[in-house]
């Protein structure tokens, strides 16, 4: 065998997400990605309903507009189903966003939730929101860098992170921190995307960019890295097909509703979105990106 023909198969046998790496455009920025611009467009939403902005809410009242994930609070009640979580369970949201999952787990779940994001508006107005809707006493907002560890160690019950950990690459280290914050016998559930084909330049560059999905493992590998990390009980459900369906739909009801966007949240926003709704729906489409749910328990 000759070195280019070894050269090939040393490339084919390269896992997705080192492929992908290979291929992407210095990270930029998380602002890039539509969905976390312009958060206070939430504000707009309560405007609407006849309610005040800044005044008490209630939850439940939010919940069509405050799950940045697939399939809004039945995607949650769905984890914490799974999970087995129970009243005053401690659960850690490992990239919360708005808040909107923390807020679905406290008040419908009557959990102790602390809700970790990196980003300061998202942050800031989670806290907000939280406050407005009378669940601060529950729900304990921080802002900061999984990576960086949670203090206390071993300090939760569970886990979840909902489409947020395909923002972060350094899978060993990230699954070593859930690990440590976790006691003994503590549970992850986990809703993320992984590689079904390797993927071309433009794909990479599309998920790189506007979904800022640096990296991207197949479903074995993404096994692989939670055992590793000392994670036993791994479960996977393949949400593929669903979310698949969930990406075009959501595609399609934006652009039914364009001129009611328009209106209320302006052109630069709508077309940011309408953008970013479209790159995702064509990811699925196209057969590169699938999706998981993921349960497994610390030993």
């Amino acid at each position: 065998m000759d070195n280019a023909t070894k050269k090939l198969e040393n490339a084919a046998a390269m896992d997705f997400g080192t492929a992908l790496q290979r291929t992407l455009p210095e990270p930029s920025c998380m602002k890039d990605m539509a969905l976390y611009d312009h958060v206070e467009r939430i504000r707009n939403e309560i405007l609407e309903l006849g309610r005040d902005p800044e005044g008490p809410l209630e939850a439940e009242l939010l919940w069509p507009f405050d799950q940045y994930h697939y399939d809004g609070i039945h995607a949650v009640d769905e984890v914490a189903h799974r999970l087995g979580l129970t009243v005053g369970e401690r659960v850690l949201d490992v990239g919360s966003g708005i808040g909107g999952p923390a807020r679905r787990l406290a008040a419908a779940h009557g959990l102790r939730v602390t809700a970790l994001e990196l980003q300061p508006d998202l942050h800031a107005l989670a806290e907000a929101l939280t406050r407005q809707c009378g669940l601060a006493h529950t729900i304990d907002h921080r802002l900061g860098d999984v990576l960086e560890g949670v203090p206390p160690p071993g300090s939760f019950d569970a886990i979840v992170s909902f489409l947020a950990i395909l923002h972060i690459p350094q899978r060993s280290k990230l699954f070593a921190c859930c690990r440590d914050s976790l006691a003994v016998g503590g549970r992850i559930g986990i809703e993320d995307f992984v590689a079904l084909r390797s993927l071309d330049e433009a794909e990479a560059i599309a998920l790189a960019v506007k979904v800022q999905c640096p990296y991207l493992p197949n479903s074995d590998e993404y096994r692989a890295q939670l055992k590793e990390a000392g994670f036993t009980s791994v479960e996977f459900e393949d949400m593929t097909t669903a979310w698949t369906v969930f990406t075009a739909t959501r595609r399609d009801a934006f652009h039914a509703a364009r001129e009611w966007n328009m209106r209320v949240h302006g052109s630069v926003l709508t077309d940011r979105l309408d953008d970013f709704y479209v790159t995702v729906a064509g990811l699925f489409a196209s057969g590169a990106v699938g999706g998981i749910r993921v349960t497994a328990r610390k030993k």
